[in-house]
């Protein structure tokens, strides 16, 4: 399928299958697509964990307002910020890149302390909204990626963060889960699966602007 058929054939999956599962390639596709996303400034202040525990995939039920898609699909995908962007995140990153790129100190020199500066200026709830808007691209960048692969996926707002971050110990590890993605396979009997997509023409959602 080309792309806009791969688009045209995902929908936001209702109902899992529970016996099927996704191998072991699949899913290190999913690692390598949420790696390779872009990021503001490429500092990556998001990391996902990724669930394959039945047992505590089916905790995440009551805290997910009783949607089974949690605990149904092959795997659960949990998308984190990062509490803060802190100086230190900032100069790994510039580190990483001598290192990658084999720049030296004085061509990055101005943009580090500029990035630097940016954040201490921000407060700590601007800097977490920036990583929030991070983790909604990397969404969308997922989910693309699902469709391409014939992965299914529900994309998840719908849960209590506080309670998830407590059932991960995330507190620990000074993250905050921002949403959920269930990916796996539909379940033959998934009514939502038949139905064909609602969508705004695009003379209604699109405005070109030419010479």
């Amino acid at each position: 399928m080309n792309i806009i058929n791969s688009l045209a054939w995902r929908y936001a999956t209702k109902k899992f299958d529970p016996a099927k599962k996704l191998s072991n390639q699949q899913i290190d596709t999913l690692k390598q697509a949420f790696n390779l996303t872009a990021t503001s400034f490429g500092l990556q202040p998001v990391k996902m964990i990724v669930i394959n525990n039945k047992e505590l995939q089916e905790k995440f039920i009551e805290h997910s307002y009783y949607q089974r898609q949690v605990a149904d699909a092959s795997h659960l995908l949990v998308l984190c910020i990062e509490k803060d962007t802190t100086t230190e995140d900032i100069n790994n990153y510039f580190d990483l890149e001598k290192k990658v790129r084999g720049v030296d100190e004085a061509t990055i020199s101005s943009f580090r302390n500029q990035l630097i500066e940016m954040y201490k200026n921000k407060s700590i709830e601007e800097r977490q909204l920036s990583a929030i808007y991070q983790a909604y691209i990397i969404l969308g960048n997922l989910m693309t990626v699902c469709a391409v692969e014939k992965i299914d996926a529900c994309p998840l707002e719908g849960f209590i963060p506080e309670k998830i971050d407590t059932l991960l110990n995330l507190e620990k590890q000074n993250l905050k889960s921002v949403l959920l993605l269930p990916v796996g396979y539909r379940a033959e009997d998934d009514i939502m699966s038949k139905m064909k997509k609602v969508r705004k023409p695009l003379n209604e959602t699109i405005i070109e602007i030419t010479n």
